[in-house]
């Protein structure tokens, strides 16, 4: 197994997040920085990360670092490295770049020479003139901050939010991978009931079904990697197989999904059974604004219950009026309701003004694609501890 330096790419603000998951794995963190954690680990690595991780962007191998102030120093540098124990004679490598202020600020220019450099590398380790690249894809990518270049290699290909469950969706769908965070940021836990009022198609709910029964997120599709002969294929195969054996099929596990819109509920209920969560997902069509009398008639809301949700909002889908009554259904659930927890991500600035007058217990910015967003966490009473010799419980602090 040879050494690797990865990078686990992460929108804004999910930095911490997916550091933590990285460290749970057990692989040694180099660093983390905006919007990448980079690790140390092996082959195994790369493909474990691939599968496992749910909130993170991507996956990349890091070739090369360096300084370059102008051209010429790109090119020598990026020819040094050792391209041909990645990319075979027939390996398809197309570049993208990126500049922020850099002296070599022309990305289009950084592409090209990189690429130059590259083949005339390749060159000499397999004494050809001209490259087909008619086989497996191997994308560069160059990432030049302060003239510090960084060359890597993704090993995703489609962003890891493609879980491959969504064979059915709504307007304006949250990313798998912000849904994932958001479960990972709350206090929920099997055991303790999860409600999403506003579900769509589901993902924040099923997100968290795969969480609580152990599903790694890239188990139902592929990675470009796989197609690489330097990553054996009897890794990907070993780690599948123990992914597969990691699913919990004993669990306590009651999530109950709501929306207002049928058609979202039937998608909703179809990307479950895709994912293999379905089992522990009640989806119903329901009004928000009835939610409290529905949890009512079924028994009463159950105490310490979880609330995650990404209701509409202003630059998506949501009509003004609607919005606001969502907000007076939210206000009026949790006047009644001391014990429950709400976690809201919203792009609406006003959301705290209108739904209590004290200010959320915490906040996070985010980003849903390009739209900056908030993460509102209102923490409601934790459940009781129970003490494991006597039996007798306690409530336990915030």
């Amino acid at each position: 197994m040879s050494k690797l330096t990865l990078i686990a790419t992460a929108t804004f603000g999910l930095e911490a997040v997916v550091k933590r998951e990285i460290e749970s794995f057990g692989y040694p963190i180099v660093r983390s920085e905006d919007a990448r954690i980079l690790y140390t680990g092996d082959e195994r690595a790369l493909c474990h990360s691939n599968l496992w991780l749910r909130s993170a962007d991507r996956v990349l191998v890091l070739i090369g670092e360096f300084t370059a102030l102008s051209f010429e120093e790109l090119f020598q540098q990026t020819k040094a490295l050792p391209w041909a124990d990645w990319i075979p004679a027939d390996g398809c490598f197309p570049v993208e770049g990126s500049s922020v202020k850099s002296q070599l600020h022309s990305v289009p220019d950084c592409q090209a020479i990189v690429k130059k450099a590259i083949v005339e590398s390749m060159k000499e380790t397999y004494g050809l003139e001209r490259f087909p690249e008619t086989g497996a894809k191997y994308p560069v990518k160059v990432s030049i901050l302060k003239d510090r270049v960084s060359l890597t290699l993704d090993t995703t290909g489609p962003g890891l939010h493609k879980r491959g469950y969504r064979v059915r969706t709504v307007p304006a769908p949250i990313k798998e991978t912000l849904a994932a965070a958001m479960v990972q940021l709350s206090f929920w836990r099997e055991g303790r009931l999860l409600v999403d009022p506003c579900c769509g198609s589901g993902t924040i709910p099923i997100e968290a079904a795969m969480i609580a029964k152990n599903v790694a997120p890239g188990l139902g599709r592929n990675f470009l990697a796989e197609e690489w002969d330097v990553i054996p294929k009897a890794l990907w195969k070993e780690e599948r197989t123990a992914a597969f054996r990691a699913v919990k099929q004993d669990h306590g596990i009651v999530i109950r999904a709501f929306d207002i819109d049928r058609e979202a509920i039937l998608a909703a209920a179809i990307n479950a059974r895709e994912a293999g969560v379905d089992d522990c997902i009640t989806f119903r069509t329901l009004d928000i604004a009835d939610l409290h009398a529905y949890l009512e008639k079924a028994g009463g809301p159950e105490p310490y219950g979880i609330m995650i949700t990404n209701p509409p909002y202003g630059e998506r889908i949501g009509e003004k009026d609607k919005i606001a009554g969502i907000y007076r259904a939210l206000s009026d659930f949790y006047r009644r309701e001391k014990t429950w927890s709400l976690y809201l991500v919203t792009s609406d600035r006003e959301f705290e003004k209108r739904f209590r007058k004290e200010p959320a217990d915490r906040r996070r910015k985010l980003y849903n694609g390009n739209l900056e967003i908030c993460y509102y966490q209102y923490y409601g009473l934790r459940p009781p501890r129970q003490d494991a010799e006597t039996g007798s419980s306690e409530p336990a602090a915030k």
